[in-house]
């Protein structure tokens, strides 16, 4: 095919050669993103982190309290590296990051238990690395529970009471668990799908405020207006088409690698997610042109993208539930679009449920997409008259 000098596709074949000889698109649109993909994938390759290191520091040294140490180092979750002896050592150990915890049984417990003086147990975590510290603080909690019922069984039987029902006495309620969309417990199902769409956000809010900047840093944006004939939005869908096939197939990628590789459920529409996934690169890419119309300046629009990018991971709920937030801060979570990624996600994905409950997702993308539109003129502006300001 012979390209023009002017018109659409030599916009899209100038542009498309700009990009493959700038080494910032190669690692920002495919070396960084399949560096995540296998960072994560290695990382969460168990699905469920296990073995958090943590020690014992057992001051009583009796057959009880050397007894809930082998029931605490049995736990699936503990992996009992070091056996402290004094509470600096333990202390130590963990501001060295050798352990995230240490449970702590003091001295004289068993026999203040025997005499009904309600000893203490003491653990602690390291909440600084938040997963395997909460891992720890749910074992110990466990074993301290399980402890206390034990001993007030032992006690009863000694005496001579029937310890039939002080289970039930001491237990009254028995909490079943059934896992509604993840019943595996698997860390990587929640978050590889929320981490990795955030970071392709970030990338994708990055290039394109960088595209659409550097050509105005760099006085070319004149050349681009006339081989547009004055269309902003021929430049802009020539300039930036070239990016999101990129995009999109990086998308497809990642789904392939979750779902077929690694083997993540898949209970829903394959049709519906994959058409979410190509909606959110066009709705990302649409976020970055409407930054760059607010800010038609290349670091001001590239700051405010980065920090929008970075701010996701907190605001989209994937550290934090959306319910749980102040709602000042809540509405936050909705102006951005891996939020409604992650929710399409879960829809059909891990709960299967009809198209028609993630409808209003879909229209969050439309609306993103239409977002910069009555903006546009701000960028055709900048373009015929370009001020660069550092």
């Amino acid at each position: 095919m012979k390209f023009k000098d002017t018109g659409f596709w030599a916009i899209f074949r100038q542009c498309f050669t700009g990009y493959a000889t700038m080494p910032v698109y190669w690692v920002g649109v495919f070396i960084l993103p399949l560096f995540l993909f296998l960072f994560l994938g290695s990382l969460m390759r168990e699905g469920l982190p296990e073995k958090a290191p943590a020690a014992i520091l057992d001051l009583d040294h009796t057959s009880l309290s050397r007894n809930i140490t082998q029931n605490l180092a049995s736990m699936q979750m503990v992996d009992m590296v070091a056996a402290a002896e004094s509470y600096t050592q333990a202390r130590h150990l963990m501001q060295e990051g050798k352990i995230y915890g240490y449970f702590l049984i003091p001295e004289g417990f068993t026999a203040d238990l025997l005499a009904g003086r309600s000893p203490q147990i003491t653990f602690y975590t390291n909440q600084t690395y938040y997963v395997p510290a909460t891992m720890l603080y749910k074992t110990f909690k466990t074993t301290a529970v399980y402890t206390k019922m034990g001993i007030l069984m032992e006690v009863a039987r000694d005496a001579g009471l029937d310890t039939s029902g002080l289970a039930g006495t001491a237990n009254p309620v028995s909490p079943v668990m059934r896992p509604i969309g993840n019943p595996w417990l698997n860390y990587a199902y929640y978050l590889c799908n929320g981490f990795i769409p955030g970071a392709l956000q970030l990338m994708i809010l990055l290039i394109t405020t960088f595209t659409l900047g550097e050509v105005v840093k760099y006085g070319r944006s004149g050349r681009l207006m006339r081989m547009a004939d004055g269309n902003i939005v021929k430049a802009l869908a020539a300039q930036l088409l070239p990016q999101t096939i990129a995009w999109v197939c990086i998308v497809l990628l990642m789904e392939s690698w979750m779902f077929r590789y690694n083997g993540y459920p898949m209970n829903g529409s394959w049709g519906w997610l994959t058409l979410s996934e190509i909606m959110f690169v066009l709705a990302s890419q649409a976020l970055g042109v409407f930054i760059f119309c607010l800010l038609p300046n290349l670091r001001l629009s590239v700051s405010i993208s980065a920090l929008l990018g970075i701010v996701t991971f907190s605001i989209a709920a994937y550290s934090f539930p959306v319910p749980s937030m102040y709602p000042g801060i809540a509405i936050f979570s909705y102006i951005v679009p891996a939020r409604y990624n992650f929710l399409i996600y879960v829809d059909q994905a891990l709960n299967g449920i009809d198209i028609y409950y993630s409808r209003l997702w879909f229209v969050a993308y439309l609306i993103f997409m239409a977002l910069p539109l009555p903006l546009l003129w701000r960028i055709r502006k900048a373009y015929l008259k370009p001020v660069y300001l550092p």
